[in-house]
């Protein structure tokens, strides 16, 4: 497990430090508590397969881990709530002692459900204490409650998968929890998504929790593939059934095929067939298969007998994970949405990797290079399972979405088929013919080996930064947005002979295109919509959004650096061309960089376009300042992300909080610039490159240049554009030019 430990020379946080910590025990505690809540004594003793445990062992062997591991070891006095529960509840730590026959926990009717209630209340008393107490400000503490923490959330999902399980022994055929609909929407059609590979890295980027199996962040040579934009759905496994994917020993591993013919598989666990028709059995009881929806209940074997099937194969964790970094975890569904199945996804743009099933791989669960087993009883947590499994990534409908992070690596036996696991396929590309070139990595190393250093602004707008942009945008000092907006919305009258039907709306650097609906509100008559902008997730997202409340419009988005080659427009307009470049980000550039800018776009809009730019306007340097270094240091920690993703994308080892944010007025260029401050003498190692850095040496990450009129125009004219038309703002002063 990794947690953040304290700085040397530190003083050692004090309780209420763990406050937060101490919230989020007893909340995961309580959440076990509520999935259990609607089981009877009776449920929580059964245990239907070797492989499942009952309910009520799952909540006493959670308790007996924080018994165990904390309470034991670090609070002074503390004495066991009962000498026999090391044995009935240890799981498999031989360092702790002898155990309880895992394939026996069901037969023990005692402790009662009521008397495993008293044993949490009891230990969860005594870990209150602890954590406000002074062996609560022990960072090795928090390391362990964190670590308990998070084996807990593992344990409430595989308590739904073995009541599920056990639920479908009964002939009854219970339902755990009520059915809640979904919305009726068909599976969109699959497609591959290419993908470069090239130098993936992987593992846990060393912020907040992660579990030791996913670490050390390394590297891995990946070669170029693609992924299919969504998991493989019940109807498309019905075609493998229909087309004998259970009797084609071809398709089959050979222990797979023994597994199968066995066990006397025909159809993914918990599937059967009555009066011509599929159903499966849920945690709401037996219901028709969703066509439409993931498939799920499916072993190792079973996938990789698909894949093969359908001409494609399982991806690698690493692929896997190099797709899932530009992927929000937000999107995908988890137990949090109280569906408890997989979902159709129906339409969206781009491919989601999280929730819904668990995905198995490709790869063997081995260690990651470089990886140790930790030290004491808790290295057997994961390390000694590092054989014969296979891992699956990505999270699913019975997981929490708190507990979820892309480096995460789950893992099972081929052959189990009670985890929510299914499958997403993969395709190999041909190589491409120039070798991979990581240009984030390149314009890194150029822009630290400069002097003075500097890095490209445009690499600020990850998810992250893209997020506290538009914190940024909200803020009482930060004019420009709501300047610009009011502007649009009072120039309206004014913009709407701009467009005529079939018009096609092109915006630079679209971010969350809120600007973007001032124009399409207004101008109605335009039909297509091209966001184009740097930061793929961000793009998506607003593409779902726009899509979402314009129903009539089409959307093409497209994810690429402006700045550089811009993918051909032709395909996707088929009219008039009016180009938006709001916000004054053109200012972010230099004067040769911005006419540059402008003459390419000229060629790329086309013959007749044009463009309306948003630019900011000389005003007194106090306004400019405070618009650029706010009261609550949202700038700061944009300015700032900019470290946090090289170090997460590049393996880099910066610590953020070495450097300050500094916004200052540059007269001779009219314009701001921030740099980050380096507090101290310190040295960065990027990918086996070593920068130096000097106290107070900087970082220049940005420029907004400011203009006059007359400034702007002479440089759109030297572009090729003529200036048709412009409107300026009452103070702070902010300008709109429409170029033709």
């Amino acid at each position: 497990m990794i947690l953040p430990v304290a700085k040397a020379g530190s003083e050692p946080a004090r309780a209420p430090a763990f406050g937060p910590l101490g919230s989020r025990y007893r909340a995961v505690r309580a959440e076990t508590e509520n999935l259990c809540a609607g089981l009877t004594p009776e449920d929580q003793v059964v245990q239907s397969m070797p492989d499942a445990s009952p309910a009520k062992w799952h909540r006493a062997h959670t308790t007996w881990f924080f018994e165990t591991f904390v309470l034991r070891q670090y609070l002074s006095g503390y004495r066991a709530f009962h000498p026999a529960y090391n044995y009935l509840f240890n799981s498999y730590y031989d360092a702790v002692g002898e155990r309880h026959a895992r394939e026996r926990r069901g037969i023990l009717s005692r402790p009662s459900a009521e008397e495993v209630a008293l044993y949490r209340a009891h230990v969860d008393r005594e870990m209150q204490e602890l954590l406000e107490g002074r062996e609560g400000s022990n960072h090795d503490v928090a390391a362990v409650v964190e670590l308990g923490i998070q084996h807990e959330q593992q344990h409430q999902e595989l308590l739904l998968t073995d009541v599920l399980h056990a639920f479908a022994q009964n002939p009854l055929l219970p339902a755990y929890a009520p059915y809640r609909p979904g919305e009726a929407v068909p599976a969109a059609p699959i497609a591959f998504v290419p993908f470069d590979g090239g130098c993936a890295v992987i593992g846990h980027a060393g912020e907040g929790f992660a579990f030791d199996n996913e670490t050390p962040r390394h590297e891995v040579l990946v070669s170029p593939y693609c992924l299919a934009s969504r998991p493989v759905t019940n109807g498309e496994w019905l075609d493998f059934i229909d087309d004998g994917g259970y009797r084609n020993a071809s398709l089959w591993l050979a222990d797979g095929w023994q597994r199968a013919c066995a066990e006397g598989w025909h159809a993914p666990l918990y599937w059967d067939h009555r009066d011509d028709e599929w159903f499966a059995f849920t945690l709401s009881g037996r219901k028709p298969i969703e066509r439409g929806a993931p498939v799920c209940h499916v072993s190792y074997y079973e996938a990789d007998a698909f894949a093969r099937w359908a001409g494609s194969r399982l991806p690698t964790e690493a692929e896997w994970e190099q797709a899932a970094s530009a992927d929000d975890i937000r999107n995908g569904n988890f137990r949090d949405s109280g569906y408890l199945r997989p979902l159709p996804r129906g339409r969206h743009t781009g491919i989601r990797l999280f929730g819904d099933v668990w995905e198995w791989t490709q790869s063997p669960y081995a260690a990651y290079p470089g990886y140790l087993t930790p030290a004491g009883a808790l290295g057997e947590y994961n390390g000694k399972f590092m054989i014969n499994q296979m891992v699956l990534r990505g999270g699913s409908c019975a997981t929490a979405r708190d507990h979820m992070r892309a480096s995460y690596r789950n893992f099972f036996y081929p052959h189990q088929r009670w985890q929510f696991a299914g499958v997403r396929l993969a395709r190999d590309t041909a190589p491409a013919r120039k070798p991979h070139r990581n240009h984030f990595l390149e314009d890194v190393w150029g822009g630290l080996s400069k002097g003075p250093k500097a890095l490209p602004s445009k690499y600020f707008y990850d998810a992250a930064g893209s997020e506290l942009y538009e914190r940024i945008c909200e803020l009482p000092e930060y004019y420009p947005t709501r300047t610009e907006s009011r502007l649009l919305r009072e120039i309206a009258p004014e913009l709407r002979g701009l467009a005529c039907d079939r018009t096609t709306l092109v915006e630079f650097g679209c971010g969350a295109s809120l600007k973007t609906r001032i124009l399409l509100d207004r101008l109605r008559d335009i039909k297509l919509y091209v966001p184009v902008d740097i930061c793929e997730k961000s793009l998506q997202e607003s593409s779902r959004r726009i899509e979402r409340d314009y129903p009539n419009l089409v959307v093409r988005s497209l994810a690429c650096d402006f700045l550089g080659h811009l993918a051909p427009l032709s395909e996707f307009r088929n009219g008039p061309v009016l180009g938006f470049f709001p916000g004054s980000t053109i200012g972010n550039l230099e004067d040769g960089e911005a006419e540059c800018f402008l003459r390419a776009t000229r060629d790329w809009l086309g013959e007749g376009a044009q463009f309306l730019i948003g630019i900011d306007l000389l005003k007194d340097v106090d306004t400019l300042l405070r618009a650029y270094d706010d009261a609550q240091g949202v700038t700061a920690a944009f300015n700032r992300n900019l470290l946090v993703r090289i170090n997460r994308d590049l393996g880099a080892g910066f610590d953020p909080d070495a450097f300050s944010h500094r916004a200052l007025w540059n007269a001779a260029k009219s314009r701001i610039e921030m740099h980050l401050v380096s507090e101290r003498e310190q040295s960065v190692f990027i990918r086996g490159r070593c920068f130096d850095f000097a106290g107070g040496e900087t970082i220049h990450t940005e420029n907004s240049r400011k203009y006059t009129p007359r400034q702007f125009a002479a440089i759109a004219a030297r572009a090729g554009w003529s200036l048709e038309r412009s409107w300026t703002s009452p103070d702070p002063a902010f300008g709109l030019v429409l170029l033709r």
